[in-house]
């Protein structure tokens, strides 16, 4: 499944290699999200994602098409931590003891 959302958000296969897992978080609207780290290369300038439709504005009755990820970037961990949710900052917390 990780594999599959990493093609459909970034529009690129992911490498090759065992993931190593990060675990699991609760962000605070109740939502889980499970991550794994695996080395690899990914030109952020060339990421294309999948697209879903919502009503915008909210009670509108327009619908528009906005992508899942709108770009993608690479950031050392600090500025990493700075640009995800705080729930998320347990991510970059085990990967870097991975590291």
């Amino acid at each position: 499944m990780a594999r599959r959302e990493f093609l459909e958000e970034l529009g690129s296969a992911a490498p090759n290699g065992e993931p190593s897992p990060l675990g699991s978080i609760r962000q605070a609207g109740g939502k889980v999200v499970y991550a794994w780290a695996l080395p690899g290369d990914l030109d952020a300038t060339r990421t294309t994602s999948n697209t879903f439709v919502l009503e915008w504005p909210p009670h509108s009755g327009t619908m528009q098409e906005f992508p899942e990820v709108d770009r993608a970037g690479w950031f050392d961990l600090d500025a990493a931590r700075r640009k995800l949710l705080p729930a998320q900052h347990a991510f970059i917390d085990r990967l870097e003891e991975q590291l």
